[in-house]
């Protein structure tokens, strides 16, 4: 039994060692980790337990079956991240590049079953060359199997894919099945067909990075919701999220102990916001002033500026944040905007985090290219991912609430449970002077001095239909509160919400606009 102990150990550490030093000397060079590197970045320290390392595949044909390392490319198993249990698997590019085979798709498979079946969250740490050629259509069998239990998963587990190399062709849909991708600038790329396919269909000249790159996709596409410089830090930040997140859709997300008071006033809102409708200003900056420690986690920082999308915590509790950007398109809904939010309240609602909206919109974004791009159909992603939200949902109206836009940013109407204004408030099918233009317009028209009629008229519109007061007299919001108390009214109105229980109809699932 000695003997054999001793024989395992050997071959535990050639495992662990990899398929040579100049293969390892080859990653690093690239400025990348090799797998183990990575997962002992992901998890706690010495909490990593390995599944099948000593895995083999059993191809045969084009040198195969002289060349079978073990774990066949890929390291997977399970560990801790801040206590909590965490299934991960990564792709090892120095073993056949990381390409995906029967072996190394079983593998995978495994632990994904395991992830689903324990209720925790699952992380992939990609680096790989699609499906192994020499494998043929096995390899392809062994996508289809990903992304049959990426789907199963979905809003069952929290699901994190983390792109730190190449991910090509139809490997590029498994990340895109998940709720976050992280990515890597300059040593990740993700696209379906690579530069040297469109430069021989369409003649375009493009690099990988160009073409797929962590800014390409955090900014232009919005595939990806992070981008870092480095592999440490990308995974710091995986960390993190997963420390805002439920194990499960079964949990709530962790709550924390926090010393930032309930009751801190916001002071500095009365400043931060500029009582005119027409002067911009910063939004993070006042989520910053709200939640606990002035801390929260931005998704899709750089897409689809015109709202933003964050994680906090008010009160210890987990809250996500959607909110208008004033600063950016004066906060206008567009195409983008509202798949952005979208997106993000569905995932919300699937894994029992709180919803806060931050209102100050001044409407969807004219124009022929919004109309042809389908703004009525994006737009109306976000109305039923509101409408079909169960989680406690709160609204602020800071400033401007126009038309169909102040209807979809959660609205009393589409069934926030309790709605809040400001005292700048200003709900209205549009702004004064727009309504004034259709309202009396022949008034204006006939009159003797047009111009003066027209601001008188529209004065009187605003004294009458746009008073701060004018929404909440008519019960379309609960109460109009002073900004400085905005921190302590949403913790305690989330609190009051905790345990709320809104039963949905019957059916297999909803139809919502594609």
């Amino acid at each position: 039994m000695a003997a054999r102990v001793e024989e395992l150990t050997r071959i535990r550490q050639d495992v662990h060692r990899g398929p040579s030093e100049k293969a390892t000397e080859a990653q690093h060079a690239k400025g990348k980790l090799t797998a183990r590197e990575r997962i002992a970045l992901l998890l706690d320290e010495g909490s990593f337990h390995e599944v099948e390392p000593l895995r083999r595949h059993r191809a045969t044909g084009f040198g195969l079956e002289a060349k079978k390392p073990h774990t066949d490319g890929v390291v997977v198993g399970w560990g801790t991240v801040h206590g909590r249990t965490v299934f991960t698997y990564a792709h090892d590019f120095r073993i056949f590049g990381g390409a995906l085979g029967e072996a190394h798709a079983q593998k995978i498979h495994k632990i994904m079953d395991m992830a689903i079946a324990a209720g925790a969250p699952l992380v992939s740490l990609n680096d790989g060359a699609g499906a192994r050629i020499q494998e043929g259509v096995t390899a392809l069998a062994g996508y289809g199997g990903i992304f049959r239990r990426n789907t199963q998963a979905s809003g069952v587990i929290p699901q994190i894919s983390v792109m730190l190399g190449p991910c090509a062709g139809g490997a590029a849909y498994s990340p895109a099945l998940t709720d976050f991708i992280f990515m890597v600038r300059e040593t990740s790329q993700m696209f379906i067909t690579g530069p040297d396919v469109v430069q021989a269909v369409t003649g375009e000249r493009i690099t990988q990075n160009g073409l797929g790159g962590a800014d390409v996709h955090a900014q232009t596409s919005g595939v990806a919701h992070f981008a870092y410089d480095d592999e440490e830090t990308c995974l710091a930040e995986v960390r993190y999220l997963l420390s805002l997140l439920p194990q499960n859709n079964r949990e709530l997300p962790p709550a924390l102990v926090v010393r930032d008071p309930v009751e801190r006033r916001n002071d500095a809102l009365l400043d931060l916001v500029p009582l005119d409708g027409n002067r911009p200003y910063d939004m993070r900056k006042v989520i910053e002033e709200i939640v606990d420690d002035g801390d929260h986690m931005e998704v899709h920082e750089r897409w689809a500026t015109s709202v933003v999308t964050t994680f906090a915590r008010l009160g210890g509790q987990v809250t996500g944040i959607v909110a208008s950007q004033p600063q950016s398109l004066a906060g206008v809904l567009d195409i983008h905007s509202s798949e952005k939010a979208a997106r993000f309240v569905q995932l919300c609602d699937a894994f029992s985090v709180p919803l806060v909206t931050l209102v100050d919109v001044p409407g969807f974004l004219p124009g022929v290219d919004q109309e042809h791009g389908g703004i009525i159909r994006h737009g109306a992603k976000l109305l039923y991912a509101y409408c079909n939200a169960t989680v406690p949902r709160v609204s602020l109206i800071l400033r401007k609430a126009y038309g169909g836009a102040y209807i979809v940013m959660d609205s009393q109407s589409i069934g926030a449970d309790l709605s809040y204004a400001w005292p700048s408030n200003e709900i209205a099918v549009m702004g004064a002077e727009g309504a004034a233009n259709v309202v009396f317009r022949r008034q204006i028209a006939e009159a003797e001095d047009p111009v003066a009629t027209r601001q008188q008229l529209v004065k009187e519109y605003r004294a009458e239909l746009m008073h701060p007061y004018y929404a909440a007299e008519r019960g379309l919001v609960d109460d109009v509160i002073d900004p400085a108390e905005t921190r302590a009214t949403l913790i305690h109105a989330l609190g009051a919400l905790r345990t709320k229980n809104a039963a949905a109809p019957a059916r297999k699932h909803g139809n919502p606009p594609v």
